[in-house]
């Protein structure tokens, strides 16, 4: 009871704070997915180390002058999956892990607070560089007892009838025991949103629409619906999460004269600590600040009304920034040109096109473009060998791939990247979630509230107070 007491007391004080600084009209919330304090500091290093220099080159988020630590602990589990994890971000409640928008009873339904915006007269936006209905973002908008039901979560979205949604696509569009139900993408439209595919799509047919769904190409979802490109994979005919901020800020700014809540997500960034891809993780890192960036130019223009919160719903990977020496080598993650996943695709395409005729030199050149080996990279002669012999096997047809839980890569795609991390000096403790403090960062009205160690739970709670949201019925 003690405990509870103080826990109330801490946040009424808190709530003090925000309520003398002002009433925040516009929110921007972001989240990293599987972001730890390391994800962070470790983009920072490897941008420092592009510089030529020891030490750290900042992300815009990360100046932000409040800042705080939060726990991520789910209702059932020490370490939170993101549906629980952002269930906490959105609800200020605990719950299951697998569960969204509901208490650990896998019955009752929590209000977000995306939702208490609406109530509140805002206009609101959820957004993610990965699917529309994935946890994360799923967990603003959808109530439903297992993350993994898609085509329910899609239904979710239409029901919550917020303003802006933006993703890579539906995962699952159509209704996987009724065939004959409509897909999600005729019922959103007799719902009233238009959909875009694409930025300029997007742009077409904005002015036009009264509520928008910002999904990429068709042609990008046919090679991947699950997420937009990696920042390390992308050309300059695919969607991006700055553009997705932007839309949603242009849209939302043109339909919202009481204000608006938006929610972004930078989802791969878990995807590739998932596959401990360094390079990766770190371009996505820097990917989500290019959209932070966006909102900052709001904020500037707004400063006396407009709040940022940065954070994440848990850390993946355990990753660690040194891995025995006293040294770090970061600055040769450069070198690698695509994301693993990519170049596994990539070796498979050169299985295909030379069969039985791919040699080792053939490869061994193709490393050399990817990752820079035996070029930029001086390789020992026993990592030479491992690439060697993960290439024998591979062309052996004995080679085993690697799977984790978004991917499944190539055996030779996964010495690789084992080998340039080693040289950079990044370790990972494994392919899954951790227990670590996630960052949470601030600025603009309110943001004074964040700081010190935090519960993942009072970080809506916070940002609810700080704009005045009607509580949940």
């Amino acid at each position: 009871m003690k405990k509870r007491i103080l826990a109330a007391l801490a946040v009424l004080f808190l709530a003090w704070n925000v309520w003398a600084e002002g009433t925040a009209k516009y929110v921007f919330y972001f989240i990293g997915d599987g972001m730890g304090v390391n994800q962070v500091n470790g983009t920072e290093t490897f941008l420092a180390a592009l510089d030529g220099r020891i030490g750290t080159r900042p992300l815009q988020f990360a100046q932000f002058p409040n800042v705080a630590l939060a726990t991520t602990f789910s209702a059932t589990n020490g370490v939170t999956d993101s549906a629980a994890g952002g269930t906490a971000l959105a609800t200020g409640k605990k719950t299951k892990n697998g569960v969204l928008g509901m208490l650990a009873d896998q019955k009752t339904s929590i209000s977000s607070i995306a939702e208490q915006a609406k109530k509140s007269g805002k206009s609101v936006g959820i957004a993610t560089s990965v699917s529309v209905d994935h946890a994360t973002p799923a967990s603003f908008y959808a109530h439903v007892p297992n993350r993994s039901l898609y085509y329910q979560i899609g239904k979710d979205l239409i029901r919550a009838g917020f303003d802006f949604y933006a993703g890579s696509d539906f995962l699952e569009p159509n209704d996987p025991k009724k065939k004959d139900t409509k897909d999600l993408y005729t019922a959103c439209e007799e719902a009233g949103y238009t959909i875009a595919r694409g930025y300029e799509d997007y742009q077409k047919k904005a002015s036009d629409a009264a509520r928008m769904i910002l999904f990429q190409t068709e042609k990008a979802s046919q090679k991947d619906r699950s997420r937009i490109p990696y920042a390390i994979d992308r050309t300059s005919e695919d969607l991006t999460l700055e553009q997705i901020t932007q839309a949603g800020i242009d849209f939302l700014s043109q339909n919202s004269p009481e204000g608006f809540f938006m929610m972004v997500e930078g989802g791969a960034i878990d995807w590739a600590c998932h596959a401990n891809d360094a390079a990766t993780t770190f371009r996505e890192t820097e990917d989500l600040d290019q959209a932070i960036r966006v909102a900052y130019d709001f904020y500037k223009q707004h400063p006396d009304e407009t709040l940022i919160v940065v954070t994440a719903d848990h850390e993946t990977g355990g990753i660690s920034l040194g891995t025995g020496a006293y040294e770090m080598h970061t600055q040769v993650l450069q070198y690698q040109k695509r994301s693993i996943s990519s170049y596994s695709a990539e070796l498979s395409r050169l299985r295909e096109q030379y069969k039985n005729q791919l040699t080792w030199d053939l490869v061994k050149e193709n490393l050399k473009e990817n990752f820079g080996f035996w070029k930029e990279i001086q390789l020992s002669e026993n990592q030479t060998k491992k690439l060697k012999t993960a290439f024998e096997e591979m062309q052996k047809g004995i080679a085993t791939n690697s799977k984790t839980l978004y991917q499944n890569d190539e055996y030779l795609a996964t010495v690789a990247k084992e080998i340039i991390n080693s040289i950079a000096r990044v370790g990972w403790q494994s392919g899954g979630h951790s227990n670590g403090y996630v960052p949470v960062f601030a600025i603009g009205c309110g943001a004074s509230a964040f700081h010190g160690r935090i519960d993942n739970t009072y970080i809506p709670q916070l940002i609810s107070k700080a704009a005045g949201y009607n509580p949940a019925n």
